[in-house]
């Protein structure tokens, strides 16, 4: 028998720790991805999919981020683990504040709007998945930061200098210089 699903607020206000039934047999699992109302019956904000994107990565030490989008997402993987790490970056007393955790099929993340995500992939081949509740537009104004800032100390498993990013990615701002997102 798969546990209960659970919600929990993590130390960056309004973004949301799901943890999901796994639903498992010798011929694998299932799994209610998202499911709107066990879910905000559980806490989660009300959340309107508009689109569904999913990233796929080869390899173990892809590491995507740190981006804040105007909208909200709602994360997970339909197979392998990542290592999770969100900054908030919204104008706030809760600034530069970071929350770090593994994700794995059976846990997802409710990321609010204002508040940077990246990952890190931790096996080869992993589908990484979000909802989100405004369509992608080339004129969208995100925030950003960068990954391996000292100031953020996020504690990536694999190291910057084995790490598989994008130059764009890697030139992302410091916290000390980011412009803090209006939301």
């Amino acid at each position: 028998m798969a546990s209960p699903m659970k919600i929990a607020e993590s130390p960056i206000k309004g973004l949301f720790v799901v943890d999901l039934q796994l639903f498992e047999d010798e011929r694998g699992w299932f799994k209610e991805n998202y499911q709107k109302s066990k879910m905000e019956s559980l806490g989660l904000p009300s959340f309107e999919i508009v689109q569904n994107n999913i990233s796929f990565n080869r390899e173990v030490g892809v590491t995507r981020g740190l981006h804040a989008e105007p909208w909200d997402k709602f994360i997970s993987v339909a197979n392998g683990r990542v290592f999770g790490a969100w900054v908030d970056l919204r104008k706030s007393t809760g600034f530069g504040t970071v929350y770090t955790t593994e994700i794995t099929p059976d846990k997802a993340i409710f990321v609010p709007r204002g508040v940077a995500n990246g990952y890190q992939t931790l096996e080869e081949n992993v589908s990484y998945t979000y909802l989100v509740n405004e369509h992608w537009s080339p004129n969208a104004q995100y925030t950003f930061v960068n990954l391996f800032d000292n100031e953020l100390n996020i504690s990536w498993p694999i190291p910057k200098n084995e790490a598989i990013t994008s130059e764009k990615d890697a030139d992302h701002p410091s916290l000390k210089d980011v412009i803090p997102m209006e939301v």
